[in-house]
């Protein structure tokens, strides 16, 4: 990963993260009780991750994405499953899908 720590600090500012960029070795950060675990590019090079997080406040949560940098793929929306969902690309190439299920809708 290029600039982890930069990536550290969007997932801690949109997306409301606990953690801290750690220099010396790979960093966690826990999204609700989901664990990241983020690091520099190494031998590997680059690899982009496609990610459906669950936070009580999608919205929120986008707009601070695209304040940040991120681009939108999917502006906040019901889904006929139950989700209130939305998706951005952030500057690392990585995609999330943000979502809250609020209940399904019986009337669909």
């Amino acid at each position: 990963m290029h600039n982890a720590q930069g990536l550290v600090e969007f997932l801690c500012y949109a997306f409301g993260a606990r953690g801290a960029y750690d220099r010396g070795s790979p960093s966690i950060v826990m999204i609700g009780d989901s664990r990241l675990m983020i690091s520099e590019t190494g031998t590997r090079g680059p690899k982009h991750a496609f990610l459906y997080v669950y936070l009580s406040d999608p919205d929120t949560a986008y707009h601070r994405a695209l304040e940040h940098g991120a681009k939108s793929v999917e502006a906040p929306f019901e889904t006929p499953y139950g989700d209130r969902r939305c998706m951005i690309e952030d500057r690392w190439g990585n995609t999330w899908q943000i979502a809250v299920h609020k209940g399904f809708d019986h009337e669909a």
